[in-house]
């Protein structure tokens, strides 16, 4: 391993390759024609796009631009997003599968163009996908999506080869797909928006919305931002509007290793879809190519010992390809929808000034472009035939009544799990470096031992919810499994929906548990889910 890497803090290939601007708080009240809630690749897109068309914009980004999904993806630009076109012809019918596959295709000739027309260096490269089995029943999966991309008239190769995996038994091809440096792409999306009028403010938390004449949002800086149309893209929706979107949808987590081959890549981007599932794709590094592996997913606050999937990681890219060299290794989280297909549009029915883009799966390049589009509709109030694919206020009972009891039994399962979870480690026992459940004068706690020694205890109780939350090894954090929170080792929050802080705890031999106050005690959590 290459010893200037820290591996107990992750870092993802596309952040340690591309400076990226830093912006100020914001300090003082802002009026603009429309905020953007977000500063991913969807909030960027967005921004960028209505700045295009002459709008005075705004975004808002809680910690530092990029720093979340889009930071950490693959990025593969693709509409093969897995086995979703027989799933939504089953479920929708061939036309809205056919739109589906329209709007992401779309979207990849609407990201090449603007590749070309800003002169973009972001290692953009056209390539052919891959979903590939190695079992009777992911044969017979793969042949059930052939025939749905033949009703569709997605173009197939005659033939298709997986060169690296001797066991694929059947493989199902997209042509003229892409892949690209997502950051060195933002970062050029950024500038233009900035050219445009735009302006940024990171480090920002947007907290509450207050629907007025105007739509007031306000942030943790003690100032607002007042805007006609606000535009929500923070991966869990800040606001929720009375959506109920915590219960309609879940969290994953899954993990990337990038190596150096001993073999020679003969291109492609690929996907198994037999379990455990493996993605691969290559990208240029310090004159190099290398291979981005993928997979490992699991529901967050689930995956036991989170360093087990990068070692998994490991030895199958060892197996597969040969390590020269492990060169990074991330994580990332993604949400999915009842029915896999992304929220995108009004926040609820009735709301004509209040939308939200949320859900991609792990499909975030393409999704994001449709949503920056579909979003640039809204607030222009132009029409588009993709709305009635996206639209968040949709409920068809098949899937989404399966999926909403499932995800809501599994809630209700760990929120009892946690309750009654019996637990024995003592805080003095954890080495440096290591966190863990323990049992801290009768109650549930979690405790972390720092690189100095000093332990930090928290209630392990989610500030969103109440579910408890688990340790997560590999990227020293406190991950909730009901809805996908999660907290840094000291309670500070890493990703919403909750936003207060995890409960610190005063340690002490002699005295009984003592909650230390939050700073902001006083807001109540369950305000926005109403």
């Amino acid at each position: 391993m290459d010893k200037k890497l820290d591996w107990t803090h992750p870092e993802p290939l596309w952040k340690r390759t591309a400076d990226l601007p830093s912006f100020e708080k914001l300090t003082e009240p802002q009026d603009t024609e429309v905020a953007v809630i977000g500063g991913g690749i969807t909030g960027i897109t967005t921004a960028f796009l209505l700045a295009k068309e002459g709008k005075k914009v705004a975004l808002i980004e809680a910690g530092c631009l990029l720093n979340g999904t889009t930071g950490h993806t693959t990025a593969k630009v693709t509409a093969q997003h897995g086995l979703i076109y027989h799933e939504l012809m089953d479920h929708f019918g061939e036309d809205h599968a056919a739109l589906y596959y329209k709007a992401q295709s779309d979207a990849i000739t609407s990201i090449e163009n603007t590749v070309q027309e800003l002169d973009i260096y972001c290692e953009w490269s056209r390539q052919d996908a891959y979903l590939y089995a190695t079992t009777k029943e992911g044969t017979r999966k793969i042949e059930k999506e052939r025939e749905a991309y033949e009703r569709l008239e997605i173009p197939q190769p005659m033939e298709t080869h997986v060169p690296f995996d001797a066991e694929a038994s059947s493989a199902l091809a997209m042509t003229n797909q892409a892949q690209f440096h997502p950051l060195l792409y933002l970062s050029a999306l950024i500038e233009e928006f900035l050219n445009l009028g735009g302006t940024i403010y990171e480090n920002t938390t947007a907290l509450k919305v207050q629907e007025k004449n105007r739509i007031e949002v306000e942030t943790d800086q003690d100032v607002s931002v007042t805007c006609d149309d606000l535009v929500i893209c923070t991966h869990f929706p800040f606001h929720d509007g009375r959506g109920f979107y915590f219960s309609r949808m879940y969290a994953e987590r899954s993990y990337v290793i990038a190596i150096e081959p001993e073999h020679k890549w003969e291109g492609g981007m690929y996907l198994s879809i037999d379990e455990p599932k493996r993605s691969v794709r290559s990208v240029e590094y310090e004159g190099k190519e290398i291979l981005l592996i993928g997979g490992e997913s699991h529901r967050t606050g689930e995956g036991g010992d989170n360093l087990f999937h990068y070692h998994a990681l490991e030895e199958f890219a060892s197996r597969t390809f040969g390590i020269k060299s492990k060169l990074f290794q991330w994580s990332a989280q993604d949400l999915t929808t009842l029915d896999k297909v992304p929220y995108i549009g009004p926040i609820r029915k009735d709301s004509k000034h209040i939308f939200l883009a949320t859900g991609f799966r792990k499909w975030g390049m393409t999704n994001s472009r449709v949503a920056g589009e579909l979003l640039t509709d809204y607030v222009m109030g132009r029409d588009s035939l993709y709305k009635p694919v996206f639209i968040p206020s949709r409920f068809k009972a098949d899937p989404s009544m399966k999926e909403f009891l499932k995800n809501n039994t599994n809630v209700a399962a760990h929120l009892m799990e946690g309750k009654i979870e019996l637990v024995g480690t003592r805080p003095e026992a954890l080495l440096k470096g290591e966190g863990a459940v323990i049992q801290w004068k009768g109650e549930r706690a979690g405790a972390y031992k720092d690189e100095h020694g000093e332990l930090h205890v928290l209630d392990t109780t989610c500030t969103h919810m109440g579910c408890e939350v688990e340790w997560n090894s590999g990227e020293h954090s406190w991950d909730c499994p009901c809805h996908g929170s999660r907290f840094s080792f000291d309670g500070e929050v890493l990703e919403g929906p909750a936003k207060k802080p995890l409960k610190k705890i005063a340690y002490s031999d002699t005295d009984e548990v003592r909650h230390l106050p939050n700073e902001d005690e006083e807001f109540n959590e369950h305000s926005d889910q109403q």
